[in-house]
């Protein structure tokens, strides 16, 4: 890997994964949202009543780092936890209607990325382009589960 190169291919990926985190903070920052909080707003909005537990679980991310997450948008009014019915030590956690209709703009605000991401694609180079990026997401997953093969080829 030349990172001397500016142009090289993991720079270049490097670039692209944080101009892409740059925009979605600009759009988020417009309705109070922060970049990361988008992915517990759609868990949430297909299934409410998640404990933090079950949460972290689902983002792949410690329980602290939930709280922090979930203390910023229940300040904000988006979520509310409330006890679970049958067991008094978990909470669970829910959309409040302002969190839902921060939901639709979170998603128009993706759709809007996604826009400007893809604009001057063919449908071809789209479909391509998903298809290598299969390919690097399959790879990144399985060094993390077998970090001891981190140069193996799976193809």
């Amino acid at each position: 890997m030349d990172q001397e190169n500016s142009d090289s291919l993991y720079t270049v990926f490097s670039q692209v994964i944080r101009f892409h985190y740059y925009r979605m903070h600009l759009l988020f920052e417009k309705f109070g949202v922060y970049p990361g909080q988008h992915r517990l707003f759609f868990i949430l909005g297909k299934q409410e009543g998640l404990s933090q537990r079950e949460l972290a679980e689902r983002l792949h991310i410690k329980a602290a780092t939930v709280t922090v997450m979930l203390n910023r948008m229940a300040k904000a009014n988006f979520i509310e936890r409330r006890p679970d019915a049958d067991d008094q030590r978990v909470t669970r956690v829910y959309l409040t209607g302002q969190g839902q209709n921060i939901l639709i703009q979170v998603k128009e605000s993706l759709r809007t990325i996604e826009t400007e991401c893809f604009t001057n694609f063919t449908p071809e180079e789209q479909i391509l382009l998903r298809r290598l990026l299969m390919q690097i997401r399959k790879n990144l997953m399985n060094a993390c589960e077998n970090p001891g093969n981190q140069h193996s080829n799976n193809r």
